[in-house]
């Protein structure tokens, strides 16, 4: 299992890394995949998805679909915005005229995993547009996988006091705290590292440490967040897609929540 882990992990990682240098079309298109499939697994768990394909779940996949070329052809926040508000009459346009076909909790979980996954992982793609955006992406990424890492290690190391006993009682609070260190720590190296080919303004050790242990924070609430879902629906992986990690929302589930935190901490203070 280790060893499926491991190699799942190293291929997950060198796909990161070419899609983000590559940046434009090519990390346009890998992020859109993973957000319908992230889709269609969310749907899944929370009963959307029915036998072959409901109306629901189309319109759910036609509203992720539509607020990604939004991104692409009209880069403006209004037009997306307003393609997310067409995507919610569409959704309640299915539910008004299918009725009772679905019930209310299905509507909601809808149009929820158009935000909690597509929106909230196209910040890969906005963040990439910044200035020096090929670098600020690699944030998102040491701030969840990394900070996961660390976490890791302290908490197996001297772990002792639970943060959520019932919700996940492998996590400590001692490796929440190294989780956060770990972070701030790894962004400083980073930003070190590349000094010498990143030439943006701005993007010093302390400002990429002090970003990466915000992000650290958020995403233990996005892991937790999936799990409390998981627990909820009594399921315990979103899917089987990644060998040894499970689904796309399996592991890309602190991703989503911090995406959108280092863009914005990214745009404010650098």
């Amino acid at each position: 299992m280790f060893k499926t882990r491991l190699l799942s992990g190293i291929v997950l990682v060198a796909i990161a890394v070419a899609s983000v240098a590559a940046g434009g079309p090519i990390l346009f298109a890998v992020l859109l995949a993973i957000s319908l499939i992230g889709v269609g697994e969310l749907y899944r768990a929370m009963e959307v998805h029915q036998k072959g394909f409901g109306a629901l779940e189309i319109a759910g996949y036609v509203g992720t679909v539509l607020y990604y070329l939004s991104l692409l052809w009209v880069k403006t926040d209004e037009f997306s915005m307003m393609i997310l508000l067409f995507a919610l009459v569409l959704i309640m346009c299915v539910y008004v005229f299918t009725y009772p076909k679905y019930r209310a909790e299905q509507i909601m979980a809808a149009l929820f995993g158009i935000f909690y996954v597509a929106v909230m992982l196209s910040y890969i793609y906005k963040t990439r547009t910044l200035e020096g955006g090929a670098w600020l992406v690699g944030l998102i990424f040491l701030s969840s996988w990394g900070s996961d890492t660390c976490a890791y290690c302290v908490g197996m190391l001297i772990g002792k006091h639970k943060m959520a006993p019932v919700l996940s009682p492998k996590k400590s609070v001692e490796g929440g705290v190294g989780g956060v260190l770990g972070a701030a720590l790894l962004g400083a190296l980073y930003a070190l590292l590349i000094s010498g080919v990143n030439q943006a303004d701005g993007h010093t050790p302390l400002m990429y440490a002090v970003i990466c242990a915000v992000g650290a924070l958020i995403s233990m609430v996005g892991d937790l967040a999936a799990s409390a879902i998981k627990r909820n629906k009594e399921i315990k992986d979103y899917g089987k897609l990644i060998p040894g990690h499970g689904g796309v929302l399996d592991r890309f589930d602190s991703v989503i929540f911090t995406a959108p935190f280092i863009y914005f901490l990214a745009s404010v203070l650098i």
